[in-house]
């Protein structure tokens, strides 16, 4: 053991007596393969040098394990936890059947009180495995936020998506029944005052197919049995599934009744089948042309978005951003979260980096989302001050406790269970405001009520 840690830096330049003193209370331990020494999230109390085989350390991210490094003979893990006194901020895991020399919290800060080249040493290496370990983490933070929006845009596609095959699918039948209906109106004898009638009917039916009422279940049920029974005092056959259709066409009685009069008993029956397949048609016509604008806007909220085809500096629109967030974010938000927009009028456009902010705008409100566990009330205000813009998202979830604040936007640091994330999120949104546009994000919260506030300069962009 001895001759091993005569070589690791930590140890290398110490007395000979230093050296027995700091050494005498390390023990070693054994690990087989696929064994874990330490778990994220368990408390840092002891700092570990590798004697033999590998040790694997992974950070796990929105369920999936990202590997950080693997480290070998002579390195040091375990450091960071003890110099910080925070939880592991990753799991080490052996590869291979290992031994490691366990060194505990108070020997270790005694080797640095003693030994000024260990000292040096444990920075050097801390700040490169920061610098490994945030680099990776940061890509893996942006491929989790890309999985999360994908997942979203998946789900969000595929409803109007389906509702277009369905509808084209029953647009064959429709439209074969419209033709059947047609024919039998042409079939009739009508004069020009009726057909200036028939015209304003159709007229009618298919504005209310493009905008029918909205009625309740219960006041359309109401609106069938009556329909119903008008058209049995008008004998004509299978009311009830014409009805049904009149219900949604919601005409007046007047109107039916002048129907009714003014066309005679054997034509009406061909009248009002013709003029509910007309609704059905164009009804259907409508869905479609809603499915369609939906996926198109969609796409265009995603383009915008990631501002594809776009140098990486823009001319951003803030609401543009915020609200094309909001749509990718809709799968989550509609489940149980109310939006209030207070746009300001005079915000200004600003040259900036349009992607990242719309990454900023994403972490803020999907980590309101979680805090709130999917119900709750999430605000997004903007207002025009002395050379800058402000940006406020606030939600009233049960809010960040005040010892915890000052830490938030600290790389690693989550208040969320681990596996749950990263801890980067806000360190990447403090540094894609305050770095690349030179303006500021700021924290308030208390029960009830967290803002995010973000201000961003109009005049300037930092590269």
């Amino acid at each position: 053991m001895k001759r091993l840690l005569k070589k690791v830096a930590l140890f290398s330049s110490l007395s000979d007596k230093d050296f027995d003193l700091l050494t005498s209370g390390i023990s070693e331990i054994k690990l087989e393969r696929g064994e874990i020494l330490f778990n994220e999230g368990d408390k840092g109390d002891k700092a570990y040098i590798i004697d033999e085989g590998k040790i694997e350390i992974i950070k796990k991210s929105e369920g999936r394990e990202v590997l950080i490094a693997i480290t070998k003979r002579g390195d040091i893990i375990g450091e960071i936890a003890l110099l910080e006194d925070n939880p592991r901020i990753a799991t080490a895991r052996a590869k291979v059947n290992s031994s490691l020399f366990e060194i505990s919290k108070k020997d270790f800060e005694l080797l640095l009180e003693k030994n000024y080249t260990a000292t040096r040493s444990i920075l050097k290496t801390v700040v490169k495995r920061w610098q490994e370990t945030e680099a990776l983490l940061r890509q893996s933070e942006k491929m989790a936020q890309i999985g999360t929006l994908t997942a979203g845009i998946t789900h969000e596609l595929n409803n109007p998506a389906s509702a277009i095959k369905r509808g084209a699918d029953q647009l064959k039948d429709l439209t074969s029944e419209l033709l059947d209906s047609e024919k039998k109106l042409n079939s009739l004898d009508f004069s020009k005052e009726e057909l200036d009638i028939l015209e304003k009917f159709k007229s009618k039916t298919i504005e209310k197919a493009g905008k029918p009422d909205d009625l309740d279940i219960l006041s359309r049920s109401e609106k069938e049995e009556q329909y119903e029974a008008w058209l049995k005092s008008q004998n004509i056959e299978s009311p009830g599934n014409l009805a049904s259709t009149l219900a949604l066409v919601n005409f007046e009685e007047n109107d039916l009744n002048a129907l009714a009069n003014k066309f005679k008993p054997v034509k009406l029956p061909v009248i009002i089948s013709w003029l509910c397949t007309i609704f059905s048609f164009f009804s259907l016509l409508e869905e479609l042309n809603q499915g369609a604008s939906r996926i198109s806007e969609l796409i265009k909220a995603l383009k915008s978005y990631s501002f594809l085809d776009q140098g990486p500096v823009q001319t951003v629109d803030i609401h543009e951003g915020l609200d094309n967030t909001l749509i990718l974010l809709r799968g989550r938000l509609k489940k149980g979260i109310e939006i209030k927009r207070k746009y300001a009028k005079n915000i200004p456009k600003i040259q900036g980096y349009g992607s990242e902010l719309n990454q900023v705008w994403t972490n803020i409100i999907d980590n309101a989302i979680d805090a709130m566990e999917g119900r709750g009330k999430i605000e997004i205000e903007t207002k025009k001050t002395d050379g800058d813009i402000l940006i406020r998202i606030s939600d009233n979830g049960p809010g960040i406790p005040t010892q915890i604040q000052s830490k938030i936007f600290d790389p690693f640091f989550t208040t969320k269970e681990p596996g749950q994330g990263t801890g980067l999120g806000l360190d990447i949104s403090y540094n894609i405001i305050a770095t690349k546009h030179g303006g500021d994000i700021s924290i308030k919260s208390k029960p009830g009520q967290t803002s995010f506030e973000i201000r961003l300069p109009t005049s300037r962009i930092v590269s």
